[in-house]
């Protein structure tokens, strides 16, 4: 289910707009599961990027507030996907 995520969460502008979209996917999600207390698996502060801070970053090809749709193909529009610092994807080049 992970890789429809994107298009699942791009399905949902019949109902917000797409920063609304994305600021749910990222940091409303990460300020419920903070709230989890002893269920949050992570010891700093999440959904925010600064120091110390556990953040998940996904650098998309083009701008996902003007078109949704980016995220709803990983493959093709993700351009690096870094999970707690480490990174998983990069398709950048120099």
């Amino acid at each position: 289910m992970n890789k429809h995520q994107g298009a699942i969460l791009a399905t949902m502008s019949r109902w917000y707009s797409n920063d609304e979209i994305l600021t749910m996917a990222t940091s409303s999600n990460a300020a419920l599961l903070a709230m989890s207390c002893p269920r949050n698996p992570y010891p700093g502060r999440i959904g925010v990027i600064e120091a110390d801070a556990y953040a998940d970053i996904l650098l998309v090809d083009g701008d996902p507030i003007a078109d949704i749709k980016r995220i709803a193909d990983p493959d093709a529009n993700l351009k690096i996907i870094m999970k707690d610092g480490r990174i998983y994807k990069n398709t950048l080049t120099a």
